[in-house]
C-alpha cells in the first residue's frame, strides 16, 4: 500500500490507479431528517445519528428546569418572609393586640364591601364587630416589599398609646395575606378639610389650632414618649385622622424608624416619605443629618398648608407650574401684609398668623435651626402675638425678592438645588 503522497509515477500515468472510500454512514439518516456526527469515544471514525428532537428535548428540558427553580425561588423567599414575620409576631405577643385570621378578616369588612381608601401599600375597608364597634381594615397588597411595612406598623403601634394616635386594634398574618385592623375614625382625614373648595367644610380657626397642637403633641409623644424614639418620615394631612369630635390621630406607620432616644441620627439608604413633605436633608446630607427633626420639618409644611387651606404644590395653575407656597406666606409676613386667608376677626388672624410662624419656624432648611417638638408645642399653646419671626429659609436658595402678590417659587427649581449639590 502506498500512501498519496508516495505513488510511483509510473503508476499514475499507467492510469491503472483507482481511489476508493465508502460512503457517508449517516447518508440515509440525513434523508430521513435525523443530526449526524462522529461517535464519541472511538478509536474508529465513526459516525452515529440521532433524531433532531432530541436536541429540542433538551432545551425543552432546561426550560422546565430553570422555571421550576424560579418558582422554588419564590416560593423559599416568600416562606422566609413568612418565618421572619411569624418570628417577630412570636415575639410581639405580649403586646396583645388581636390577632385574627384571613376569614376573620372577610367577615369583618364583610367580605369587602365598603371601601374607604387606597394607598401605595394598601387598600382600606370599613369593617364591624358584633359588638357593633367599627374599625378600618388596611389590607396590606402582597407584591409590595417583603413585609418590612406590615412590621414597622404592627412593631411600631404596638408600642403607642396616645390620644393623638390611632390606636392599632389587631392584625392578620395568615400566609402571604396580611391586614391591620385600626379604630375607625368617622370623619376621615384632615386633607379633605384643609384643601377643600366647598366653605361648609372649613373646620374654623379655633379648631384648626387644636388640631395643629394634637398633631404636634401626638409627634412629640413619638419622639420622646416611648421606650425608643419613633420617627414617622411621613407627616402629612392625609395621615392625620379626624374622629367624630374633630380631634386628631397620627396613622400610617409604615414608614416609620425606630432608634435610642439618645441617637442624634439615623442611617437611610433611600428617601422615605411623600415629595412636598420630605425634609432637605433626606435628600442631600449637605443639608445636615437624617432625625427627628425630619418630622418637624413635615410638620411645618402641614401647619402651612392648614392656614393656606391648599397644597404646597400647586399644580392646577394655568401654566401648570410647580408653585412653592411656604416662600409666598413667609414674603407676605416679612412684608406685614395680610396673609389673603379668610379671617372673621382679630382673634382668628392672630391664630392663622401664629401658626404661619410655627410652621416657617419648622421648615428651616438646617435640621439645627429648626425647633424640637417640645418647644413647637410650647409656641402653639403660647401667645401668638409673642412670636417673632424665623430666618428666612429660603434665602440661601432664592436671593431675590419675589412679588408677594402671588406665588412664583417652583418646587422643582428646589429640589434640583439640591439635587446639584450632591
Amino acid at each position: 500500500m502506498y500512501s498519496v503522497s508516495s505513488v510511483p509515477f509510473y503508476i499514475w500515468r499507467s492510469h491503472s490507479l483507482q481511489l476508493t472510500w465508502s460512503g457517508s454512514e449517516c447518508g440515509g439518516g440525513e434523508v430521513k431528517g435525523k443530526n449526524c456526527r462522529f461517535e464519541e469515544n472511538s478509536t474508529d471514525v465513526r459516525t452515529e445519528c440521532k433524531d433532531k428532537g432530541s436536541s429540542l428535548g433538551s432545551f425543552l428540558l432546561i426550560l422546565v428546569v430553570y422555571a421550576l427553580y424560579r418558582v422554588y425561588r419564590y416560593d423559599k423567599i416568600e416562606k422566609e418572609n413568612q418565618a421572619r414575620i411569624e418570628m417577630f409576631l412570636e415575639d410581639y405577643r405580649a403586646l396583645k393586640p388581636t390577632r385574627y385570621s384571613y376569614n376573620d378578616v372577610k367577615r369583618i369588612t364583610n367580605q369587602f364591601t365598603e371601601k374607604l381608601g387606597q394607598g401605595a401599600y394598601g387598600t382600606v375597608f370599613k369593617g364591624k364587630f358584633s359588638n357593633e364597634i367599627h374599625v378600618a381594615v388596611k389590607i396590606l397588597n402582597s407584591s409590595k416589599g417583603n413585609g418590612e411595612e406590615f412590621i414597622n406598623e404592627v412593631g411600631t403601634m404596638g408600642r403607642i398609646h396616645h390620644v393623638n394616635v390611632v390606636r392599632l386594634v389587631g392584625f392578620c398574618a395568615d400566609g402571604f395575606r396580611r391586614a391591620l385592623v385600626y379604630e375607625f375614625l368617622p370623619n376621615d382625614s384632615l386633607e379633605k378639610f384643609i384643601s377643600s373648595v366647598d366653605s361648609n367644610r372649613f373646620l374654623g380657626w379655633e379648631k384648626l389650632q387644636d388640631i395643629g397642637l394634637g398633631i404636634a403633641k401626638g409627634i412629640e409623644y413619638l419622639h420622646q414618649g416611648c421606650d425608643q424614639r419613633i420617627l414617622h418620615f411621613d407627616i402629612k394631612p392625609h395621615n392625620i385622622l379626624l374622629d367624630q369630635n374633630f380631634n386628631p390621630k397620627i396613622s400610617d406607620f409604615g414608614l416609620a424608624k425606630l432608634c435610642a432616644k439618645d441617637q442624634s441620627a439615623v442611617s437611610m439608604t433611600t428617601a422615605r416619605g411623600t415629595m412636598g413633605y420630605i425634609a432637605p436633608e433626606v435628600f442631600s446630607r449637605n443639608f445636615g443629618s437624617v432625625s427627628y427633626k425630619s418630622d418637624v420639618y413635615s410638620f411645618g409644611i402641614l401647619l402651612l398648608e392648614m392656614v393656606g387651606g391648599r397644597k404646597n404644590v400647586d399644580v392646577t395653575m394655568e401654566n401648570t407650574s410647580q408653585i412653592y407656597f411656604p416662600e409666598w406666606i413667609y414674603n407676605l409676613l416679612e412684608e406685614k401684609e395680610d396673609l389673603r386667608v379668610y379671617v372673621e376677626d382679630n382673634e382668628d388672624a392672630t391664630i392663622a398668623k401664629k401658626l404661619a410662624i410655627v410652621g416657617l419656624w419648622c421648615i428651616q432648611w438646617h435640621p439645627v435651626d429648626r425647633p424640637s417638638m417640645k418647644v413647637v408645642v410650647q409656641m402653639l399653646e403660647g401667645e401668638g402675638d409673642k412670636l417673632t419671626m424665623p430666618p428666612n429659609p429660603f434665602a440661601s436658595t432664592n436671593p431675590t425678592r419675589i412679588n408677594v402678590s402671588m406665588p412664583a417659587r417652583r418646587l422643582n427649581q428646589e429640589l434640583e438645588a439640591i439635587l446639584e449639590s450632591e
